[in-house]
């Protein structure tokens, strides 16, 4: 398989795989973002992510690493803004 080597691709993949990681752990992401811990208490999901996005896009890419991590703001916490925190 090709590795993907352009931002646009990389972003794509990026928002389908915070996808799959929110939809797949719904309770979990609530309950993060309600304490405050949302990156430790999907610790293991997100760096299973990271994993997969890494093994599938070109290191040359400029940023790649960065547009795993927006992905995960953009899609995962921004869609839990009902959710009530003390972080907003």
């Amino acid at each position: 398989m090709a590795l993907i080597n352009t931002v646009e691709d990389a972003k794509r993949l990026a928002r389908t795989i915070a996808s799959d990681v929110a939809l797949y752990n719904q309770e979990k992401v609530r309950e993060g973002i309600q304490n405050d811990n949302i990156f430790e208490v999907l610790e293991d999901e997100l760096e299973e992510g990271r994993s997969l996005f890494l093994s599938r896009v070109s290191p040359e890419l400029p940023g790649g690493e960065n547009l795993y991590d927006r992905a995960i703001v953009d899609v995962i916490i921004r869609h839990c803004a009902e959710v009530p925190s003390r972080i907003w």
